[in-house]
């Protein structure tokens, strides 16, 4: 018995996990760079602003996966640095509205700047080409999982992505 194309796909996608759980290895290379007033929560809380513009603290939690107390532990480390400021929120005063500071988008040029360096170093030896692939295969990768803040997990070895009824 050859074992079938099943076989072979169950064969891949074992290699695809091993993979990915290898990626570790990039995220601390990653968090290597940044400077030690800055932790990688900081870092992801002033790169969604740079993405995305001034925002209140309940749309940062969601766009970061986290609850609200880690995403307020996030935001005032980079406010008591004053890389972001708080300020209410005109349409809620209980709110507020977290936006970069000049010393914020600074050090998102830095950020940016080390990590183009890093990565430039580390793949010397890929293609402009490869390094395109590569890019492309992890954004469909993680278009094909979707939003994963919809996925629930039913038990401690399957999750099904909760779906909106239309």
């Amino acid at each position: 018995m050859s074992g079938g194309p099943m076989a072979a796909a169950q064969s891949q996608y074992a290699e695809l996990a091993r993979q990915l759980s290898a990626i570790g290895a990039v995220k601390r290379g990653l968090a290597r760079i940044l400077p030690a007033e800055c932790p990688a929560g900081t870092a992801a809380v002033l790169t969604l602003l740079d993405r995305h513009g001034e925002m209140r603290m309940s749309r940062l939690a969601e766009l970061l996966a986290v609850d609200m107390s880690v995403t307020s532990r996030h935001v005032a480390h980079a406010a008591e640095r004053g890389w972001i400021e708080r300020s209410p929120d005109p349409a809620d005063k209980r709110s507020r509205i977290l936006r970069l500071t000049p010393a914020g988008a600074e050090l998102i040029d830095e950020l940016a700047r080390r990590t183009t360096e890093m990565f430039a170093r580390t793949l010397d030896d890929w293609t402009d080409d490869e390094v395109g692939q590569l890019v492309t295969m992890l954004e469909r990768l993680r278009s094909s999982f979707g939003d994963c803040r919809d996925w629930r997990y039913h038990d401690s070895y399957t999750r099904t992505p909760m779906r909106q009824e239309t």
